[in-house]
């Protein structure tokens, strides 16, 4: 019997041990690698969010730059468009009567203008949002058509 309980308690129940003891550090080993895969899976998805978040600003901001772009050929269109309509208000054709009207038109729209503001200005005649435009336009022709020829342009 002390021989049966010698090897039981001398090599089996270090092999038994052994085993239960492995069997549990691989348990252990185990879970540890899924919460590990269940926290590079959350890092993953946090990372990819990050991502998509970083392409959509970034073409939130290509498309505001287009847009900046697009703003600021229009505006450049329209004033080299502007400068050429004053260039062509000083042209003369070579027909007396249309030069010579084309001579008295900007100073007498230029007039009326002014008259009409005055009398807006002082609320004695009601301009209408339009009115003030034309008026607004025809003095910008007229002064920036005499300060352009001033220059030399």
């Amino acid at each position: 019997m002390s021989a049966l309980l010698s090897f039981l308690g001398g090599s089996a129940f270090r092999m038994v041990w052994g085993e239960l003891s492995a069997h549990w550090t691989k348990k252990q080993d185990h879970e540890h690698e899924v919460e590990r895969m269940h926290l590079q899976g959350e890092l993953d998805a946090a990372q990819h969010a990050r991502n998509l978040e970083a392409i959509k600003v970034q073409a939130e901001i290509g498309v505001k730059v287009i847009q900046v772009q697009a703003d600021a050929d229009i505006a450049r269109t329209e004033a080299e468009g502007w400068v050429e309509a004053i260039k062509g208000t000083t042209k003369t054709v070579g027909i007396a009567f249309v030069d010579a009207w084309n001579a008295v038109i900007r100073p007498g729209v230029a007039t009326w203008s002014v008259i009409m503001m005055t009398l807006g200005e002082f609320a004695l005649v009601n301009l209408s949002e339009n009115t003030i435009s034309i008026c607004s336009a025809a003095l910008g022709i007229y002064l920036a058509e005499r300060n352009l020829m001033k220059r030399g342009k």
